[in-house]
């Protein structure tokens, strides 16, 4: 994956928004592009470099309160129990794209009810794995500071899905195969435009392809570093390339 493409990924966690993370990648890279002195050499660095100036940029733009409350979440996903009619026509793949599309929607929707901060901390240290000083080097807080965003931030997420999400307990109620007729009818989950549909890889920690399987992993961080990366947009590069180019 490249580096613009993380950056979309860091973006598309905080905001829930394609349009709003390709413009912080747009505004990230051209801030980047004008401080090319103090550009980092190890490509691990140039990553915290650019991660960096795109939490400055959507710090700058987005409110600190929640995007999404847990009632509001609750209200669209398990306001019913279960709905088969929009799925009995799907075919089998693309149930299984719309169930890795849910996992990925409705986990990301849940780090949109944590305060900016928050959700920052926590997608910085649990999805992009930086230790506590980098977050802190990230965020421009402290170390201790971190430490406390970390820990309000887990302990709410693991304090949601504990008593809800098969993922972290399989007898839990909420079952994603149950759902996508619910998320569906809501408007959470688009159908699939085609008849068939690929799935692919979701790539853990050490960059090893996992083989798609959901099985329920019992412990926050593990379940957010099994989601599947956010597609960018298709044309993004060439945006990028030209918006870069020299007037």
């Amino acid at each position: 994956m490249s580096l613009w493409e993380k950056v979309f990924a860091f973006a598309f966690r905080i905001l829930m928004d394609r349009e709003h993370a390709t413009q912080v990648v747009r505004e990230t890279y051209q801030r980047a592009y004008a401080g090319l002195t103090m550009t980092p050499t190890e490509p691990r660095d140039v990553l915290r470099w650019l991660l960096k100036i795109a939490a400055h940029v959507i710090s700058e733009g987005r409110s600190g309160r929640p995007s999404v409350s847990w009632d509001q979440l609750d209200r669209t996903l398990r306001s019913e129990a279960t709905r088969t009619d929009l799925v009995e026509s799907l075919t089998e793949p693309q149930r299984n794209h719309l169930l890795w599309e849910l996992k990925q929607g409705c986990m990301t929707a849940v780090i949109h009810c944590l305060p900016l901060g928050e959700r920052l901390a926590f997608v910085l240290y649990v999805l992009f794995e930086h230790n506590e000083a980098e977050v802190a080097a990230a965020l421009g807080i402290t170390i201790s500071a971190v430490k406390v965003r970390l820990s309000r931030s887990r302990k709410k997420v693991a304090d949601y899905l504990a008593p809800r999400c098969e993922h972290i307990n399989p007898h839990n109620p909420c079952h994603c195969p149950s759902r996508i007729g619910v998320a569906l009818k809501q408007g959470f989950l688009a159908a699939p435009p085609n008849p068939v549909v690929s799935i692919r890889p979701s790539f853990g920690r050490y960059g090893i392809a996992s083989r798609g399987e959901d099985v329920p992993l019992r412990d926050v961080t593990a379940v957010y570093r099994s989601l599947p990366t956010p597609d960018p947009p298709e044309c993004m590069a060439a945006e990028l390339a030209r918006a870069l180019e020299p007037s």
